[in-house]
Order: C-alpha cells, then structure tokens, then sequence
C-alpha cells in the first residue's frame, strides 16, 4: 500500500470511528444517560454556534439558538431514527430556529427593515472571510469597511439562500449533508447555492464593493 492509499485509510477509519463512536453516545443518550449528551453538546456545541452567528449576526441570540438546538435536540432523541447523521439533524433543528427567529425580528420591527436583518424572499447569505494581511491602517479601514458591506449584504439575502451558502462555504458540508439538513432535494441545494451567489455579487456591485 502506498502512501497516499495508507492516508487514505487512516482518514476513513478515523471517520467512522468518530460515528460509531457518536452513535454509541446517541443511544446512551436515548437511554436516558445524560454525560453521554452532555458529550455529544461538547462535540457538536461549536459547529452549531458558529453556524447561527453567521445566519443571525447576533452573539447573544446566537447563543440562545444554540441552546436551544440542543434542548430540543434532547427532548426528541425518542424520534431520532439515525436516518441522518446525528450532525445533520441538529443542523435541520438550529435551520429552522434561525428561520423562526428572523420572522420573530422582522415582526418587531413593524416592517422597518435593518441592514443587519435578513429580507425573506422565496428562497437567501453566506459570509467570506477577507484575508487577514500586514498592512497599512488606510489599508486595515478600507478592508474593514468592504467587510462591513460584506456583512450587510449578506443580512439582505434571504434565509434559506444563506443556510445553503453558510453549510457550503463556511461549515464545509456536502451537498449530501445540506440536502439532509434542509430536507430538500441534492438539485434544489445546488441551484439556491447558484443564486445565493448570484445575488450575493449583484448586491456587492451595487454598493461599488466589486
């Protein structure tokens, strides 16, 4: 065996050492064992949290999404089958929290929409990391406002555009793992990621960003 292959080999079995090792802590859970959820919160709790900050732009509510993922995760392990990834599940659980929060925000503001919220459209955000470079402070000014317009554009593309977008280019999640997430099909998740990224450009060249 090479050594490419041997690499290969390493990286397979230490993924499906993590899931069986997580199917394992699922079960106990089931059971009733509460250090083995605590367990799997330890090991998902990051994932989640980052991926509702960059769909709701708000630490502190981000926060609460988060903890909420989990308690409901854990009131409803009974229904939990394992035909996802336990991963993927709380994934589709945090999604749908976020979509109720936006419409909750959009509720509050009687109409009066923020840059900071997003605008629900039929199907909208994703937010890439500028790079991080030495230079001037004219320089660092000018990249922190262009990310700043970043920012508020993506606050402008509705939420089922961003989940898609966050999953894909920020989480590194499958088209598989999106399609299970989101419950929808493999050609749905790759047509929203296209104009995702379409409105996405379009809004940034308006602002004179691109």
């Amino acid at each position: 065996m090479n050594n490419a292959s041997q690499a290969a080999s390493t990286v397979m079995k230490a993924l499906f050492g993590r899931a069986s090792e997580t199917a394992a802590l699922v079960e106990q859970a089931r059971q009733g064992d509460a250090r083995a959820f605590e367990a799997l919160v330890d090991r998902y709790k990051d994932k989640i949290y980052v991926y509702v900050t960059r769909m709701i732009h708000d630490p502190v509510e981000a926060e609460d999404i988060t903890q909420d993922t989990f308690l409901r995760a854990y009131q409803s392990l009974a229904n939990f089958r394992g035909a996802a990834s336990f991963q993927t599940w709380l994934y589709r659980i945090a999604s749908n929290l976020v979509i109720d929060a936006v419409r909750r925000r959009k509720r509050r503001d009687d109409g009066n929409i923020s840059l900071d919220a997003p605008v629900d459209t039929d199907d909208g955000e994703v937010s890439r990391e500028l790079a991080d470079e030495r230079r001037g402070p004219e320089d660092l000014a000018a990249s922190s406002a262009v990310q700043e317009e970043v920012r508020n554009a993506i606050g402008d593309i509705s939420p089922k555009l961003r989940s898609v977008l966050v999953m894909y280019d920020l989480q590194g999640m499958s088209y598989q793992e999106i399609s299970d997430s989101m419950g929808c099909p493999l050609g749905t998740v790759k047509s929203r990621l296209f104009n995702a990224r379409a409105q996405l450009k379009e809004l940034l060249e308006n602002r004179g960003v691109l």
